[in-house]
């Protein structure tokens, strides 16, 4: 009798905890499934009919499983064979609601590229890290309309330096006459690894004064094909395009070009000032067909060239979902095209709109191919940002080509690690080579990089010491002819061209030892830096910073918030609580849907048949 009674109360334990995750496995069934295409009417209903079906199962499936542990703990003396039977029952059921319930992972039909995580390179190997720099910011804002619609983004939709740049940092403003932008070196401890260190490398471009009669001639090269025919698309589209067409004066001149299955002349060009007929344009656009934007585009681009400022600002903006279905079969000339319009002054800015057939890829390819930025806009204050607040840095180029050499001094550091910048990877000799494209940089643009280092003393290295390379053998000789070496970390090298040249100019800062800081030494900007590094590592399931849980980061985002005066910090520490509640959402489904399959421990453990 008495372990018939221990074994009902086992059973009655769990009852809570068994509610509990019911509860959890019904909420990670509210995942965000994106739309795809315009759907008919009849469509909707249909999908609304199916979704309240499946949802009434999953409510009565639960409902199932409370019955039959409440029948366990009216039971109070049953027997344990009794009780087993019930148990058997409820894990039947708990299993049915798995299976009703849609799987809590965003699996969107939205094209995103492949690129491995850098890994870390031996100095003795490897010791020349050289790569172009970005300042996209298309990724973060892409993965935060997923996080705020309560899912977790891909993890090949995180790039690391878009998440980093997609911040304003205090930068120390370049003086003009000393180039087109300021470079800062810092370097603190690892705040996940006391054993690493991490090196900074931040460029702060100027903001020129701007010529009252040197007008920006503007082509808007508008998706309207069905595709479009969405809130989060075309309308947003419309708006947010209207927000940049009452910065313009008579000076400037927009002209409008859209493409479905056909292409079109919409606005000739006209002059800037004329918002009421721009607006009018852009009002009423409506989206319907097939996506031809090959022709579209080589339309845009002999627009720009009617209108071609001299020595002026000229820039085709390509405002789409990124689904180009009709008119091209290999995208590769889509960003030929683009690279030889470039070379005629005519620059190419990329909007992403819209989720479910969304091509980040290609966006972020042809705004690279085209000396221009990509950016993906979620909501009407991401277009006020891009487009209003940091129009200059959008559309004004004060750099160009601008690419970065980091060479390690091996007599201080073993292993580096460049965190980010996979795709904007160069070849070391890339870097001298004046005929290899790198990034531009806009006016006032910031651009941030970051190394994770592990110096020689280390005790907790990535790598294994080699056992044929001389390294500290070459380390003293360096040391020893060379004294004044002993102390650097890095030489930071840089490459850029003047607008009106095609020959680099060479700007170099070393890095010593003693610029080595604790990590809450380090600036504001520098931590808050590292907290936005860190999420986007988590955010990439990364196999590094395993040390580094969203606790630690959402303390270490809020101690550097600092001044935040429109509000994207604040927003920013709110997506790592999202992210981390995701998570852990996502794990007990995953946990529920293996103990639904298999044998629950919990429920069935050390109950005696008598």
């Amino acid at each position: 009798m008495k372990n018939r009674k221990n074994a009902a109360a086992r059973i009655l334990s769990n009852h809570s905890v068994l509610s509990i995750l019911t509860a959890v496995s019904l909420l990670s069934a509210c995942s965000f499934e994106p739309r795809h295409s315009s759907q008919a009417v009849e469509d909707k209903q249909s999908q609304t009919l199916q979704q309240a079906s499946e949802k009434l199962r999953q409510q009565q499936a639960t409902e199932s499983v409370l019955i039959m542990m409440d029948a366990a703990q009216q039971q109070g003396e049953a027997s344990s064979i009794m009780a087993a039977q019930q148990y058997t029952k409820s894990k039947q059921r708990l299993h049915d609601v798995l299976t009703f319930a849609p799987s809590y992972q965003h699996k969107p039909q939205e094209t995103y590229g492949r690129q491995p995580e850098n890994g870390v390179k031996s100095v003795v190997v490897e010791p020349v890290s050289t790569f172009s720099i970005d300042v996209d910011t298309g990724s973060y804002s892409n993965a935060r309309r997923m996080l705020n619609q309560g899912v977790l983004p891909p993890a090949d939709a995180v790039r690391i330096e878009e998440f980093i740049n997609y911040f304003d940092y205090h930068y120390v403003s370049p003086e003009v006459k000393s180039g087109p932008f300021s470079v800062q070196t810092d370097i603190a401890v690892s705040p996940w690894d006391s054993e690493k260190h991490l090196i900074r490398i931040a460029l702060q471009g100027y903001v020129p004064e701007i010529d009252p009669e040197l007008g920006r001639n503007l082509v808007f090269l508008l998706d309207v094909s069905g595709s479009m025919d969405q809130p989060d698309k075309l309308p947003l589209l419309s708006r947010s395009l209207n927000l940049l067409s009452r910065q313009l004066s008579a000076k400037d001149s927009v002209a409008i070009v859209v493409y479905a299955g056909a292409s079109g002349v919409v606005l000739e060009p006209t002059p800037g000032d004329q918002h009421s007929k721009i607006q009018q344009a852009l009002n009423q656009l409506k989206a319907g067909g097939a996506t031809n934007g090959h022709a579209g585009i080589e339309l845009a681009y002999d627009l720009a060239e009617q209108a071609l400022v001299k020595n002026g600002l000229n820039r085709v903006i390509l405002a789409t979902d990124g689904d180009f279905n009709v008119g091209i079969h290999d995208h590769k000339q889509l960003v030929d095209l683009i690279k030889t319009k470039k070379e005629a002054g005519i620059a190419l800015t990329t909007l992403g709109f819209g989720q479910g057939n969304y091509n980040d890829h290609l966006m972020e390819q042809l705004a690279d191919a085209g000396n221009g930025n990509y950016y993906y806009i979620d909501t009407i204050h991401e277009a006020r940002k891009v487009l209003v607040d940091e129009l200059n840095s959008t559309l004004m180029i004060i750099a160009k080509d601008v690419k970065v050499q980091v060479e390690f001094n091996p007599a201080n550091v073993a292993e580096y690690r460049l965190m980010g910048y996979e795709n904007r990877a160069l070849k070391q000799e890339d870097f001298n080579n004046d005929v290899v494209d790198a990034g531009e940089i806009g006016a006032g643009h910031k651009v941030t990089a970051f190394y994770e280092v592990s110096l020689v003393d280390s005790d907790n290295k990535y790598l294994d010491p080699l056992r044929y390379q001389a390294q500290g053998k070459s380390s003293a000789i360096s040391s020893r002819s060379q004294p004044h070496l002993a102390s650097e970390i890095a030489l930071v090298k840089l490459r850029y061209k003047p607008l009106d040249s095609e020959k680099s100019i060479l700007l170099t800062q070393t890095l010593k030892k003693e610029q080595i800081t604790d990590f809450n030494q380090q600036s504001a900007d520098f931590r808050f830096a590292i907290a936005v590094v860190g999420f986007a590592h988590k955010l990439k399931n990364s196999v590094y910073l395993q040390n580094m849980d969203y606790t630690h980061l959402v303390t270490m985002a809020q101690e550097a918030k600092g001044h935040d005066e429109f509000g994207y910090r604040a927003e920013f520490i709110q997506l790592l609580r999202s992210a981390q509640s995701m998570q852990v959402i996502q794990a007990t489904s995953t946990t529920l849907k293996t103990l639904a399959n298999g044998r629950l421990p919990l429920l069935n453990e050390n109950i005696t048949h008598q």
